[in-house]
């Protein structure tokens, strides 16, 4: 019997060979060429950190730094290689979320999906 991390790498690497990631890698590199959209992207990313590190501090963020956000997710959608980049992203994160479904699936069963139910 295989030994589940073997299992684990063999998923990692299918996943670096997807169609979906292959699709993400090839935004990513078109943003990452274009200086312009490189800065939009790169500004987006840091409003984003900064706004995961204080929500996992605790702190308020402000009225203000919603707008800011709100105002630079506008911009870099309309850009047309950022909005594809985001897409791509989405698309790779959907398997994600449906591969993390199918292996957490044995905990699910054990404990069951309606309260109550033995398995």
């Amino acid at each position: 019997m295989a030994n589940i991390y073997d299992h684990a790498y063999e998923l990692e690497t299918a996943l670096r060979n997807s169609e979906e990631f292959t699709q993400l890698q090839e935004a990513y590199n078109a943003v990452m060429a274009d200086e312009a959209a490189k800065q939009m992207f790169d500004n987006f990313r840091n409003t984003q950190i900064e706004l995961q590190q204080k929500q996992m501090q605790g702190q308020e963020i402000s009225e203000e730094e919603v707008e800011q956000a709100r105002k630079v997710v506008e911009t870099v959608q309309q850009h047309p290689q950022i909005s594809k980049l985001m897409e791509q992203e989405q698309r790779l994160n959907q398997v994600i979320n449906d591969v993390s479904r199918i292996i957490t699936k044995p905990l699910e069963d054990l404990y069951g999906a309606g309260e109550g139910e033995q398995q």
